[in-house]
């Protein structure tokens, strides 16, 4: 009787040690390496592609939009954990996500939730974020990746601040003057992702 009962409860730890370090993955089944490059592209490919650098009024800080074309993978961004000497990116994890691509905006390439405008209530991912430092000054800059229907979904919701209360929820695109634009809109479903190495083995 004993052994059962420890057989059952090392079977209840390792499961649960099992789901709390559920890794992301690549569309090759691979474990996202944080610091290398991945394209962030749609899970569905037949109406937009990738996620690009856009600006609604030619100006900057540049927004983070969504290639109009499915063929178009976007730009690569490489993650970054809040744990500097993380070798994997966690489900739900705390991460720095920063674009790899030369811009006219002289601006850090570190995605950053803005706040809300006062018409739609949308708040935008945009640029010109810090990489690292994490605290309540840096709260904008983190994003999380988390499991949605067989895919992966962008959530904002940052941990790094035992304090503060930061608005959550998960990242959408919305169509704004015939583009696209990955925002925090609490009424819109989740945008599931997937992400593609941008480089070869």
């Amino acid at each position: 009787m004993k052994l059962f009962l420890l057989i059952t409860i090392l079977l209840s730890i390792l499961t649960s040690t099992k789901a709390i370090i559920a890794v992301v993955l690549d569309t090759d089944g691979d474990i996202l390496k944080p610091g290398a490059q991945y394209y962030i592209r749609p899970a569905a490919r037949d109406i937009a592609g990738g996620l690009i650098l856009n600006s609604p009024n030619n100006s900057c800080p540049l927004l983070v939009g969504q290639a109009q074309s499915g063929a178009d993978l976007g730009y690569p961004v490489i993650f970054s954990p809040v744990n500097p000497n993380a070798e994997t990116l966690n489900v739900g994890a705390d991460t720095n996500i920063q674009v790899q691509a030369i811009t006219i905006c002289i601006q850090s390439n570190v995605w950053r939730l803005t706040g809300s405008e006062d018409v739609t209530g949308l708040y935008y991912v945009a640029t010109n974020g810090v990489k690292g430092s994490p605290g309540k000054d840096t709260l904008s800059n983190w994003f999380k990746v988390d499991e949605y229907m067989g895919y992966y979904k962008l959530r904002f919701c940052p941990g790094v601040c035992n304090f503060c209360k930061p608005v959550c929820g998960d990242l959408s695109v919305v169509i704004k003057d015939g583009k696209r634009w990955l925002v925090l809109n609490k009424e819109n479903q989740p945008f599931p992702f997937e992400f593609v190495k941008a480089w070869k083995e």
